[in-house]
């Protein structure tokens, strides 16, 4: 967790970013499962965007499948969040 609360664009974790954009998601009527696959979806998108600006763009499958893993466990813990989050609410 401390890597991803270290992870930051202009000084904004990345992590609030993808839970503000689930939530936000949300908002718009999206529910149940299709949202738990938005928020890994964000995460993925997100997570391999800041591999690319933080590191450049992969030239081999090694750099790829690092950002693809990057990027899924951003997913993961975003979901992971908004799933604890939930539950405490209910």
């Amino acid at each position: 967790m401390e890597l991803f609360a270290e992870v930051s664009v202009a000084g904004i974790p990345l992590l609030f970013v993808v839970i503000g954009l689930v939530e936000y998601i949300k908002s718009l009527g999206v529910q149940g499962q299709i949202l738990k696959a938005v928020s890994m979806g964000v995460g993925v998108l997100f997570g391999g965007g800041y591999q690319i600006a933080a590191i450049g763009v992969p030239a081999d499958f090694a750099g790829w499948f690092g950002l693809v893993v990057y990027g899924i466990a951003l997913g993961l813990v975003a979901s992971g969040i908004y799933d604890a989050v939930k539950g405490t609410n209910s």
